[in-house]
């Protein structure tokens, strides 16, 4: 059976503009002794992006019959959680990357150390945000753990681990697929049950949800290594050619470009699919998998 809703429907600018007026007053200063580093967690967590996770949380709650705007806290804690991890994989130590989204990166502006800890600050603002959201126990604590089985080391962390297992050495399609489930395919899916599990929906269309992330998480890696050789700096907002630079990897060392675009599309059209057999109001979700296809940042 699929789900239906008559409630207000939503532009992608609408969501987005929604999740960025709440955003910007997360970590405003307090004038208390630690301004400098919520000045640090604001600047990465407002320094742009495209958003796609909490807009795709905040339509999935409205697509399974739930109330957006007490879902948008959950939304934005999705986006705390992941400016957490690309400051952290950001630091020397890691990729060690000088610019994100065109500006420098958070420790080149406020130093390593503050940026450890603005990113450790901005992972427990986000559980935080959660279970101070007015919604329904039950639905907190249930966006929580599917959060935190997510990030951990069986999902995000792990991904990240196996990543950097994986650096100078001549990976497959199998091994790539094991690295990126965790790094990038696993709070993607998790974002999409998160939006069904703030409206409180069944068990089909949270399992319909994760599919359709865990098939658009794929398609979205695949195209972030394509444009990493194919695209220019001024559109990505970072330098183009690290990978290869690093000796690093990707799907498109291992597929080429014409497997890679064929990658994507199929995967988006896994996703479609998911989506049309457990929701009726599918089509925002459908025009926003086709938009990623050719994105060029």
């Amino acid at each position: 059976m699929k789900a239906m809703n008559n409630m207000k429907k939503f532009t992608l600018d609408e969501y987005r503009s929604m999740v960025e007026a709440e955003l910007r007053t997360s970590f405003l200063p307090k004038g208390v002794g630690y301004d400098g580093l919520l000045s640090a967690m604001d600047y990465s967590l407002n320094a742009g992006g495209k958003r796609i996770r909490p807009i795709l949380l905040l339509e999935f709650c409205r697509i399974a019959g739930g109330d957006v705007s007490k879902a948008l806290p959950v939304a934005c804690a999705v986006e705390m959680l992941h400016t957490y991890s690309l400051i952290h994989d950001d630091l020397p130590c890691m990729d060690n990357d000088d610019l994100r989204r065109g500006k420098p990166t958070n420790h080149v502006v406020y130093g390593e150390c503050t940026a450890v800890l603005a990113g450790d600050a901005l992972q427990a603002a986000a559980f935080s945000t959660i279970l101070s959201a007015d919604l329904p126990g039950d639905a907190r604590a249930d966006c929580a753990a599917i959060l935190a089985n997510a990030v951990g080391a069986d999902g995000m962390c792990g991904g990240q681990f196996l990543d950097m297992l994986g650096e100078k050495k001549r990976l497959d399609l199998a091994a790539l697929n094991e690295i990126n489930k965790g790094k990038t395919v696993a709070l993607i899916s998790a974002t999409c049950k998160m939006g069904v599990s703030a409206a409180g929906g069944s068990p089909e269309l949270l399992d319909a949800a994760a599919r359709f992330g865990e098939a658009l998480g794929y398609a979205f890696q695949i195209r972030d290594d394509m444009l990493d050789v194919i695209s220019t700096a001024e559109l990505l907002g970072k330098p183009i050619g690290s990978d290869e630079a690093e000796e690093k990897s990707t799907y498109m060392t291992a597929c080429g470009r014409e497997e890679c675009e064929r990658l994507v599309h199929s995967l988006t059209d896994e996703a479609k699919a998911a989506v049309r057999a457990s929701f009726e109001d599918h089509g925002f979700l459908c025009d926003l998998a086709d938009s990623l296809v050719d994105r060029l940042n």
